[in-house]
């Protein structure tokens, strides 16, 4: 085995045996050095295969500790990607499924035109999605996108993906989003449309996405259930 891709042959391992619940949540992995001896390796390679498992979510490393398994039953998602449920759901490997529960074209409410920088003509794009994961509808999404810059768009094209229609067959190029993640109360739209269990708080991803002109055309508030998922992002320090 090449030195330079054992560290990824290691990290492959080792991210199964975690997900199998060969190793289980709280449990902590041998030391580096007797990863080194197990995997007849260097310490470094076991470092870099670790850094991998803990930027993929599967480890923290605590100081004085070692490294300890989390649980990856929860799903990954990115805050600093900007991605489309239907490629979240296809990197995931779960079985997904979207149900619009509400499309129309609007005249936008005050709070709405704020958002999206909309006069008083503009009109919105409303859409409401659910989405089930694995048998349990988890997310609610509630799409407004602005009509100027997305004329025309269906209720088969949302259930399929907006942002393919936008990049395929509009030819526009999404570029970036300003996030913001908060915990909130659920609401009664929540509890129609989600299987919430005794949850009574929910974590609400709210963007506004932009597109390469830096042209501002939707604002999408995302809510999750608490158990379900994982807010995960890869941060450098800077010098």
């Amino acid at each position: 085995m090449k030195t330079n891709n054992k560290y990824l042959a290691i990290f492959q391992e080792l991210s199964d045996r975690i997900k199998q619940g060969l190793v289980k949540v709280n449990e902590t992995l041998p030391s580096e050095n007797e990863l080194a001896v197990q995997y007849e390796t260097s310490r470094e390679t076991i470092r870099k295969a670790l850094n991998l498992l803990a930027q993929n979510g599967y480890i923290q490393k605590v100081k004085g500790k070692g490294s300890i398994v989390l649980d990856v039953t929860k799903m990954s998602f990115p805050v600093s990607g900007l991605v489309s449920f239907k490629e979240l759901s296809q990197n995931l490997g779960r079985t997904s499924q979207t149900t619009v529960e509400k499309f129309g074209l609007i005249k936008p409410g005050d709070f709405i035109m704020q958002q999206l920088n909309l006069g008083a003509r503009d009109e919105v794009w409303e859409v409401v999605r659910s989405r089930k994961i694995d048998g349990e509808n988890i997310i609610l999404d509630k799409d407004y996108l602005n009509r100027r810059h997305i004329p025309f768009l269906t209720k088969e094209i949302c259930e399929d993906s907006i942002y393919r229609y936008i990049e395929e067959e509009l030819k526009l190029k999404i570029s970036f989003a300003k996030k913001e993640i908060v915990v909130e109360e659920c609401t009664e739209e929540d509890y129609q449309y989600l299987d919430l269990k005794n949850f009574q708080h929910i974590v609400v991803v709210k963007n506004h996405v932009y597109l390469e002109d830096t042209s501002l055309f939707q604002y999408t508030v995302s809510r999750h259930r608490l158990d379900k998922f994982r807010f995960v992002d890869f941060a450098r320090r800077g010098h």
